[in-house]
């Protein structure tokens, strides 16, 4: 199964897949808003033809942690998303990946125009890829036994 990241916004929500194995996120494109019914019948689709069980909502956190407008409008989202899809649906502190998102396309050497329309998606992939970091623990044992 993979898991499948979402950087919810007012205009557009990015999409993010992990590879099978629940290791590396990539970003993997935008669904343009029109109303919350049809995001989500956008969203349960790709989830059903990618294979997903678990998906990842970026949650907007105000700089000191708090919740803001955007924060309960994303929560709102993601608790409509959970009823509907069938699958776990967390969520996650999304501080600063849209800003990390942009640095990284412009080192990247992107312009302006592929910046904006990238940087939702390379920001669902961030934000996955923090919650695969945290929550895989590689051991010392099932290292050994890989390599073996």
């Amino acid at each position: 199964m993979r898991m499948m990241g979402l950087d919810v916004g007012d205009k557009r929500i990015g999409v993010s897949l992990c590879d099978p194995m629940e290791v590396l996120a990539s970003a993997f494109g935008v669904i343009e808003r029109t109303d919350d019914a049809a995001d989500i019948q956008a969203i349960m689709e790709l989830a059903k033809e990618h294979d997903v069980g678990r998906i990842i909502v970026g949650l907007p956190r105000l700089l000191e942690g708090g919740i803001g407008t955007q924060a309960h409008k994303t929560i709102d989202f993601a608790g409509e998303l959970s009823e509907e899809i069938g699958i776990p649906v967390e969520m996650v502190d999304e501080r600063f990946s849209s800003s990390i998102a942009e640095d990284l396309l412009r080192k990247a050497g992107k312009s302006h125009r592929e910046i904006k329309e990238k940087i939702d998606a390379a920001a669902a992939a961030l934000i996955l890829q923090w919650y695969i970091d945290e929550h895989t623990v590689i051991t010392n044992t099932s290292m050994e036994n890989e390599v073996q």
